[in-house]
């Protein structure tokens, strides 16, 4: 079940009554649920509870079984260009290149914004610790530097969703920290967050949580 606060705005993403299968499973049925500005939503559950599976089906990287997707408040088939260009998904993996350097890789992600600013991808390594590894090949870079790279992007992405796959994996405590920050700016700018994480997010403000697996 959902635990939020009613609001008098509109939802930003909607879902009513989404299920989803994966190899004839069903991980999730009869799913509803609304995201406002300035929130964060932690989906919680056990393993193979569909948390992951639900980001990508957001993220229209998997196809949903039933039900319906709102975004501001028109069906997601009839907007799914605007959704899209207004969401930002960082899964599981880093998903960089691993033979790029951190700031090629960055120069890549920023094309995507129409980013041309060098000054901004230097500072956005910089605020997730990677200042002196800007031209270091992602190979030669440790797991937690590997997933700093990816996470650098909310630093300078204007997309107002974020879907985030587990993204304190690997990271040490400052670099947690620095993470955390960047949820609370985006949700206080007016963004919203869809995460998994089995980091203890109770401090962040505007937090709110699902569960998942809870199919009978």
């Amino acid at each position: 079940m959902i635990k939020t606060s009613t609001k008098s705005t509109s939802a930003l993403l909607t879902a009513r009554k989404v299920s989803c299968m994966r190899d004839e499973r069903l991980l999730f049925d009869d799913l509803s649920f609304d995201l406002y500005a300035g929130e964060l939503l932690q989906l919680e559950g056990p393993n193979g509870a569909g948390k992951t599976s639900l980001l990508r089906l957001l993220a229209g990287l998997l196809p949903f079984n039933e039900g319906e997707l709102f975004w501001q408040g028109h069906n997601i088939n009839t907007c799914r260009d605007n959704f899209y260009q207004s969401m930002l998904f960082i899964g599981h993996l880093a998903g960089i290149k691993a033979e790029l350097s951190p700031l090629e890789n960055l120069h890549w992600f920023a094309a995507l914004e129409g980013i041309k600013d060098e000054t901004l991808l230097d500072n956005a390594l910089s605020q997730v610790g990677l200042a002196g590894y800007e031209d270091q090949p992602c190979h030669q870079l440790s797991a937690g530097q590997k997933r700093r790279v990816a996470l650098a992007r909310l630093t300078f992405t204007q997309r107002s969703v974020w879907l985030l796959d587990e993204p304190f994996t690997a990271l040490d405590k400052t670099a947690v920290a620095s993470v955390e920050n960047l949820l609370i700016k985006h949700s206080q700018a007016g963004g919203a967050v869809i995460l998994t994480s089995h980091h203890a997010l109770e401090e962040l403000p505007g937090l709110k949580k699902l569960t998942l697996g809870e199919v009978t």
